[in-house]
């Protein structure tokens, strides 16, 4: 589909900027926020963007969009993936907490347990956690990526190696068809599969918008995983998943 010279502006601000916000677009080009929903609602039909609440992000196989706009896309989504987790995990359990803005659902709704012992690698999840004076968190050592607050490298995953909890619960970027868990860099490959071993199950907490998303690793694999939790699957050639490992699907409430 060849796009109109406008489509093309913003996907250029997309890629140069990372993410564009409908409003900011709609005063530098001089048309209303309406316009601008509509082309971008043709670029993400096109793969070219993927849209996030207020804005759109460039869709790339080596770059996450920034963490904020992925806290606001497919808030249901995510907060139904987190109730069913929680479901799944009783009081005086052991968690192991992945990065990522689904897994900050899964914190969120930890805080009805009573009990636990937490240990985590996401920075964001523990003022959510610490409010719960009958938690015990243990924060990893590791390297700080400032632009999502994950602690990660190989002191990390030397550190989470040494834990066997009941549970872990891995946030993702991508899974394939084929069942393989997908990442930006090999770097957080080693870190993976520490999270999966750690927990005696290991859950995967993915939106259906990370099926078939592009990304360049291969950082693991879905039959390592005791369940994969999802509010849907995208079509029925994605249901040869549930071969691989349990898949339970989260309604909305």
């Amino acid at each position: 589909m060849t796009l109109s010279p406008r489509q093309q502006t913003i996907t250029q601000f997309a890629r140069e900027r990372g993410f564009v916000m409908v409003e900011v677009l709609a005063a530098e080009m001089g048309v209303t926020t309406q316009t601008i929903r509509r082309d971008i609602g043709v670029l993400c039909d096109q793969g070219v963007l993927a849209r996030f609440h207020g804005g759109a992000s460039y869709r790339s196989s080596v770059v996450n969009m920034p963490y904020e706009a992925r806290r606001g896309t497919l808030a249901q989504e995510k907060d139904a993936i987190a109730r069913a987790v929680a479901n799944e995990i009783p009081d005086a359990s052991s968690v192991f907490i992945d990065i990522g803005t689904s897994a900050e659902a899964v914190a969120r709704e930890l805080l009805n347990k009573r009990g636990l012992r937490i240990v985590t690698n996401n920075l964001n999840v523990v003022p959510i956690l610490a409010t719960k004076e009958d938690f015990d968190i243990t924060v990893t050592c590791g390297q700080l990526r400032q632009r999502d607050l994950a602690l990660i490298g190989d002191a990390c995953a030397e550190f989470v190696e040494r834990f066997q909890l009941d549970f872990s619960v891995l946030g993702v970027v991508s899974i394939s068809a084929d069942g393989d868990i997908l990442d930006f860099s090999l770097e957080d490959a080693r870190l993976t599969e520490a999270i999966l071993g750690c927990g005696r199950r290991s859950f995967v907490v993915a939106d259906h918008s990370k099926f078939g998303r592009p990304a360049v690793a291969k950082v693991a694999h879905l039959s390592r995983v005791s369940t994969l939790f999802t509010d849907r699957l995208p079509d029925a050639s994605w249901e040869r998943l549930r071969d691989m490992t349990q898949v339970t699907l989260a309604p909305l409430a």
